[in-house]
């Protein structure tokens, strides 16, 4: 594991001027591979969903995907990118045993979609233009398991197992131009930036875009030089960032290490890093290579990819509305003040509130669950909210229980954890641990006189005219009854037997 020296980030900044890149690959979500018919799904047995060539078989020949195609054009647009009219594929040279044909199928120098941006708004409004170099097809690798060792890494494993059935699966990677003038805000920018571009491909409707699954991953390049100085340092590039969370720790991690390098004199090496999420620190992976080490060159296999204008302005008049539109839409739609929306697309949870509203909730019940309930036990676990897997029919769910009185807030809160802990449905947690809402008459005139009889100066006051008292002996209920009791009803007996009208 890490030991780099660190210096603090406040350090760093009073120091050094971040410089940032991002390279973001977006797994597409068409029913086949990138250039085969091999099935593109997730979570199948390994290497079920693989032929020939994905295989790299000789004299096998690879076919392009037009979904593919229309996708990665969809992307471009939606960045702002031009569209290039023609296009060729290349291939990457590398060796890596997930990459059976010994090369990648990429592009070079010539990417479909080129020349765009982003304006990211950040936590209080400010807003940042992330500027778009290239967006450029390619197919993803297989997936290797390490064996053995402690880390799950290579370093230290028995042996590896691979999985192609990832191999072959398209891919879109968007890479930016180097994020200059960010300054302390650089970790957030880098968030907000990952986060837009998960939001837009997801609104496209193009990828699935769930990071727990890598259909989007980061790669996450930081140099720092000394406030003043215009020439760029050296890299690093944290690779395969899987979570918005995770790129935020990442880029002010490195930031933190690169200041201590420079500040002891030693020279920055350009290399690739690991993410360790449960340290929070990067460990060296492989000297960075540049791309004359990848050797490309056009993919004699493959004609190149002519984008007419007249399809180009087909796919352009199906995107959806924008996001910054869409939001306006929805903070309409809610009705949620400035502060109540902003909170809520800060979270990241807005299309987790969308969905939960789509399946039956009230605004304010979704952003009461999502906001109170999911991203507080988010902030503990130290994940994002989506990552905790809750599903938006179980809030509603959960939200009509206590709606029809089944089940009370505090009652509700732990079904949730029941939920999460992988107890089953919200309705069989209720059964399992007999946690529906004491509301028969009986039991709760009896912990009512148990409460009066130990509080006898409350009832007094109760009497008294002093109805706000009541709370006290509300509390001591709940208490007897382990918190199932009807509040309400409670409330109502608790006034009767007084003889008292609120």
């Amino acid at each position: 594991m890490s030991t780099d020296t660190i210096l603090s980030f406040e350090e760093a900044m009073e120091k050094y001027d971040p410089v940032l890149g991002f390279e973001v690959h977006v797994e597409l979500n068409t029913k086949t591979k990138m250039f085969s018919s091999a099935p593109n799904v997730f979570g199948d047995e390994p290497n079920t969903n693989v032929n020939e060539v994905d295989l790299g078989m000789p004299g096998v020949l690879p076919v392009v995907n037009r979904t593919a195609i229309e996708s990665s054009i969809k992307i471009g647009l939606a960045l702002n990118c031009k569209i290039a009219e023609s296009c060729r594929f290349a291939r990457k040279q590398y060796f890596y045993p997930d990459t059976p044909k010994n090369f990648q199928t990429s592009q070079y120098d010539e990417p479909i979609a080129y020349d765009g941006y982003l304006d990211i708004e950040l936590e209080d409004g400010t807003v940042f233009r992330v500027e778009i170099e290239r967006a450029h097809m390619e197919e993803d690798a297989g997936k290797l398991t390490h064996m053995g060792g402690a880390t799950g890494r290579i370093q230290g494993a028995d042996f590896s197992l691979v999985d192609y059935n990832r191999a072959g699966v398209p891919l879109v990677e968007i890479v930016t131009k180097p994020i200059e003038g960010a300054g302390s805000r650089a970790p957030e920018l880098a968030k907000a930036y990952v986060a837009a571009v998960r939001e837009i491909v997801k609104n496209l409707g193009v990828s699935d875009a769930r990071m727990e699954r890598g259909n989007v991953r980061c790669d996450a390049n930081v140099s720092l030089r000394p406030h003043g100085r215009e020439r760029f340092g050296i890299r690093s590039e944290t690779k395969n960032v899987n979570s918005l969370r995770a790129v935020e720790h990442a880029v002010r991690y490195e930031i933190q290490r690169h200041a201590a390098v420079l500040d002891s004199g030693e020279p920055v090496i350009q290399e690739t890093r690991h993410w360790h999420e449960d340290t929070r620190t990067t460990t060296s992976g492989r000297a960075k290579s540049d791309a004359d080490d990848y050797r490309y060159f056009p993919e004699p296999d493959l004609v190149p990819v002519v984008a007419s204008r007249e399809w180009v302005e087909e796919l352009r008049a199906t995107l959806p509305e924008p996001p910054a539109e869409r939001r306006k839409r929805l903070k309409a739609d809610w009705g949620y003040s400035d502060l109540e929306f902003r909170d809520v697309v800060n979270a990241g949870v807005l299309d987790e509130i969308e969905e939960t509203i789509a399946a039956g909730a009230s605004a304010s019940v979704a952003r009461k669950w999502w906001m109170g309930e999911i991203v507080g036990r988010a902030k503990a676990a130290d994940v994002d909210p989506g990552q905790l897997g809750v599903q938006p029919a179980t809030i509603v769910e959960l939200a009509k229980m206590v709606e029809d009185g089944k089940i009370n807030n505090k009652m509700a809160s732990q079904v949730l954890d029941g939920v999460l802990a992988g107890e089953g449905t919200p309705e069989e947690i209720v059964e399992e641990r007999g946690l529906a809402v004491v509301s028969d008459d009986g039991p709760l005139l009896e912990a009512i006189d148990a409460a009066l009889a130990a509080q006898p100066d409350v009832a007094e006051k109760i009497r008294g005219g002093k109805v706000q008292a009541i709370g006290a002996i509300v509390g001591g209920v709940m208490k007897a009854t382990r918190g199932q009791a009807d509040a309400g009803r409670v409330r109502e007996l608790i006034l009767e037997k007084l003889g008292v009208t609120a």
